[in-house]
């Protein structure tokens, strides 16, 4: 009996968030309240999902839910994982920043060029208290999400989705020749 209980589990276990360890190494646990849908392409991303620098070149197009147009958000895109995923000291990376939703880019995208290992690209999406109550900071590496959501009161996110990255197969590396 015991057993059969403790393989249940809770249903936080399994978030997507928490077992690419999205939550721990870039937020806190919270419960999402707002829908986000990133697109690049054709392409939607999903938790966990893989998408090649090629398919990352160009900003993403960005939905987030709710019709109230009074109600401003900040989006944050990082990589927890730069330079590498084994030695990640440039962690978080931030690749871009969209304050006023929808509204102003204040971080121009950077499109994600992995090197070494599965990067995790996270969007994460919080909600403003106001119009122009965040300012971007003067660099991108070492960018610390829980940290800038502090500054600026921006609490708990609303919503965060993440993908997996890594250079194109081919790009480099050994090669074995006959």
């Amino acid at each position: 009996m015991k057993m059969l209980a403790s393989m249940a589990g809770s249903g936080r276990d399994r978030d997507p968030l928490v077992v690419g360890r999205v939550v721990g190494d870039v937020l806190d646990a919270f419960v999402r309240s707002t829908n986000l849908k990133v697109t690049y392409g054709s392409k939607t991303v999903s938790n966990g999902c893989e998408l090649k620098p090629s398919m990352v070149t160009h900003q993403p197009r960005v939905e987030v839910g709710g019709n109230d147009m009074r109600t401003f958000y900040t989006l944050v895109m990082v990589d927890p994982d730069a330079p590498s995923p084994s030695d990640p000291n440039l962690r978080e990376y931030l690749h871009w920043l969209v304050i006023d939703i929808p509204g102003q880019e204040v971080m121009c995208y950077e499109s994600p060029r992995p090197t070494m290992g599965i990067h995790r690209l996270v969007f994460v999406l919080f909600q403003q208290l106001g119009r122009q109550t965040v300012y971007a900071p003067g660099w991108r590496q070492n960018f610390n999400t829980k940290d800038f959501a502090e500054l600026y009161n921006l609490g708990s996110p609303v919503a965060a989705v993440y993908f997996n990255c890594q250079r194109e197969a081919g790009s480099g590396g050994r090669r074995i020749y006959p």
